[in-house]
This record gives C-alpha cells, sequence and structure tokens, in this order.
C-alpha cells in the first residue's frame, strides 16, 4: 500500500537511504562514496529540506506494517529560459529505493508511477532522474518504464 510520508516513518526512511548508500558504496568502483557516521541524519534532513522548498512529495510503500519502499519526487528547474535552452516545468526524481528483499514484487513500478502522477498533477512536463553509473539494475529499470539518457557524465582517473 502507498501512503504519505509522515514523521513516525522517519527511523524506516533514514534505513532505507542507508540501505541505499551501502549499496552505491559496494558498486562504485573507484570507492569515492561513503557511508559515515553522520550519513543518516544529515542525507535525510537534506532530503526533507528539498522537498519542503522544491514542492516535493515522499511516498512510502508499507507492507505488513513495514515501509519497505520510498519514492521522492521534486519540482527541479533552472531558468525556464536562458541564453541556450528552455525548459518545460520539471520533476526530479531523487530518491527510489525498495529494501532488499521485496524487489521484484513490482513496488518500485508502483512508487515510480504515483510519484509520476503527482509531478504530472502539479504541472511537470518532464521527469529527470540522475543515476549512478554503475547502478546497472537501476538504469534498466528505468529505461524499462520509458526514461532515456538525455545527458551522459564520463569520467577519466588522472592520477
Amino acid at each position: 500500500m502507498i501512503i504519505e510520508y509522515d514523521k513516525k516513518y522517519s527511523e524506516d526512511v533514514k534505513d532505507l537511504l542507508v540501505e541505499l548508500q551501502e549499496y552505491i558504496v559496494k558498486i562504485d568502483k573507484e570507492k569515492y562514496n561513503i557511508l559515515t557516521d553522520e550519513y543518516k541524519e544529515k542525507y535525510f534532513k537534506k532530503t526533507m529540506n528539498e522537498i519542503k522548498k522544491c514542492n516535493g512529495k515522499m511516498l512510502l510503500f508499507k507492507e505488513a506494517g513495514k515501509i519497505v519502499g520510498l519514492v521522492v519526487g521534486i519540482v527541479n528547474n533552472e531558468e525556464i529560459d536562458k541564453y541556450d535552452f528552455k525548459a518545460p516545468k520539471r520533476g526530479m526524481i531523487t530518491e527510489l529505493i525498495v529494501t532488499k528483499e521485496y524487489r521484484g514484487k513490482n513496488i518500485g513500478n508502483e512508487l515510480l508511477q504515483k510519484i509520476e502522477e503527482y509531478l504530472k498533477s502539479i504541472g511537470c512536463e518532464d521527469i529527470l532522474i540522475e543515476v549512478f553509473g554503475y547502478n546497472q539494475n537501476a538504469i534498466d529499470f528505468y529505461k524499462n518504464q520509458g526514461y532515456h539518457n538525455r545527458m551522459v557524465v564520463i569520467t577519466k582517473k588522472i592520477k
């Protein structure tokens, strides 16, 4: 069942955010990503501030009384008219997490669909998602949902 965020689920949300960061640390080939002692509280606070500041929303997936997934969507716009770029009102999905034991049960699809509905309802025409380049599972998931590459960041180690 999908529900809106309530502060009584703060610890569950923090645990999901940490679970994702642990996964990112594990797959990071350069080993730049880390998980510090402050991460849990600071990243949660950053996420909640972003939701408040950017007309965002957090949706949670509750199964058998437990929060097993979440999605965060915000409005993310640079200036609409720049000298080299004209963007429609855009949403951005900043987090989509399903705890490991519940993956493959359509929870991610349901959360994604609901946050897309929310962003569309507030006038967004596009949705952006940044995906860590080594997270091939996430890349494949989003491509299967109709998302495509618009920009690609490439890197080279020089030292």
